[in-house]
């Protein structure tokens, strides 16, 4: 028995999950990818939240309307935090587990074989695919370049990971969707193949 581990991320093509003074879905939201997200979230699995983006859809769901929501908020959930109150959530179907979370997650891996997803929670998901606990990184890549005003990158400071492409789908003719398998990365013996150099 051993349940899958999938990340979804949402990034601008320089890696970015946020910019300041963007839009939601970097103002290109389309029929494709609305239809993408229903897909996704109508599988059965359990969602996996750290505690800022719980609180985050658990806001948005009751704020905005989108075909998904509705599924979002049937889906059994885990949020791993130590100030949510167990007994009270504030989402429907949701679990707080006061414990590590890589921890956690190794065990529910081991015990269920029920598939988790988790969006967003950058510091959460770093740490799941430090340990080579997640089995699918699903990257949903918009065409944009934030620059200077992109924030809350999952890659940047992260383990260093080889990735084997399992599928690729574009969207709405403009954004790509790429699903990986990540691998920690083992590092070349010295003078093995060439090196790689930034250009001055």
């Amino acid at each position: 028995m051993s349940a899958t581990f999938t990340v979804d991320y949402f990034c601008s093509l320089d890696g970015h999950g946020s910019a300041t003074g963007w839009p939601g879905y970097w103002g290109k939201e389309g029929p494709e990818l609305r239809d993408d997200r229903v897909r996704t979230f109508a599988q059965d699995q359990v969602l996996v939240f750290g505690a800022t983006t719980f609180r985050e859809f658990a806001s948005f769901v009751t704020t905005y309307d989108e075909p998904y929501y509705d599924s979002l908020n049937q889906l059994p959930k885990i949020v791993f935090s130590s100030t949510l109150d167990p007994r009270s959530p504030g989402w429907e179907h949701s679990t707080v587990l006061h414990e590590d979370a890589v921890t956690a997650i190794e065990r529910l891996k081991r015990t269920t074989d029920i598939p988790m997803r988790s969006h967003g929670s950058i510091s959460l998901n770093r740490a799941l695919l430090a340990a080579g606990l997640v089995d699918r990184l699903e990257v949903m890549v918009f065409p944009a370049i934030t620059g200077k005003k992109g924030y809350a990158s999952l890659f940047l400071e992260g383990p260093e990971l080889d990735l084997e492409l399992v599928e690729s789908t574009v969207l709405d003719g403009r954004t790509m969707k790429l699903v990986y398998a990540p691998h920690l990365h083992t590092s070349v013996p010295a003078g093995v193949g060439p090196q790689l150099r930034h250009a001055d």
